[in-house]
């Protein structure tokens, strides 16, 4: 790519950035804990669930995702790119259009999500998870037709981004034969977690990235990471994002 390719594409992929997580018309969050009012810093590091931007991450954990994207391409990593549990789309939407501006047209995005909100917890398997209350947040229950949209305005919904509508117990087994360069996990409770982890580890090509966007907000999270983690005896560090997210690369 040329320095001018290269800065066009550094350029677009800022923008969509600002345009994901809306800092540009800075809308106001709908969670009850901010106060109803757009705050700067909160958008930034992902601690409000903005009311019309087309994701909660924030911009720090973006431009991570952003960063690890680029370096996979960079590096060959071969495989496809997902993210487990999606909300508005906005992680995968910035996947897609990296995908674009690098001209990579033999990868595809992978956007896993059941589209219905979390499901009430398993007390019984998952411990862990007892008592949580994600089910309970409708706003967290986005539609497929809804996410579908976003892609579109975005003019990025085309045959390079694959929907896997379902609970992850169905349809990450589905995916079995396939191979990722980067895997992203935002399944907030334990279940969700380890069932990604269970399903999509082995399936990481050498070299390629994980991360885990709740690992420092959901404690059920963390166990769920360190428990695998443990069980595989996984031992390379993990990189702080922001104060929640994490990432690791598989060893080659």
């Amino acid at each position: 790519m040329s320095v001018d390719g290269k800065m066009a594409a550094r350029l677009y992929g800022d923008l969509l950035i600002r345009c994901i997580t809306n800092t540009i018309y800075q809308d106001i969050p709908q969670d009850p804990w901010s106060g109803g009012t757009y705050a700067e810093a909160l958008r930034t590091e992902g601690r409000d669930w903005p009311s019309r931007a087309h994701s909660m991450i924030g911009v720090k954990r973006l431009e991570n995702l952003r960063t690890l994207t680029e370096a996979a391409l960079a590096d060959e990593i071969p495989g496809d790119f997902i993210e487990t549990g999606v909300w508005r789309g906005g992680a995968c939407i910035l996947m897609r259009g990296l995908l674009a501006a690098h001209g990579v047209s033999d990868r595809k995005v992978i956007v896993a999500d059941s589209f219905q909100g979390l499901p009430p917890s398993d007390d019984v398997r998952f411990p862990a998870d007892a008592g949580d209350t994600h089910h309970k947040f409708q706003q967290l229950a986005i539609p497929l037709e809804s996410v579908q949209g976003h892609f579109a305005a975005y003019g990025l919904l085309d045959d390079q981004v694959e929907f896997l509508k379902g609970w992850f117990s169905d349809t990450l087994p589905t995916l079995a034969d396939r191979h990722f360069a980067l895997i992203r996990l935002d399944g907030d409770m334990y279940q969700s977690t380890i069932e990604a982890l269970d399903n999509l580890y082995d399936r990481l090509s050498p070299g390629g990235f994980i991360i885990i966007d709740d690992y420092g907000a959901v404690p059920a999270c963390r166990a769920a990471v360190e428990d695998f983690r443990g069980a595989r005896n996984i031992t390379e560090p993990m990189e702080q994002v922001d104060w929640t997210g994490v990432w690791w690369r598989k060893p080659c």
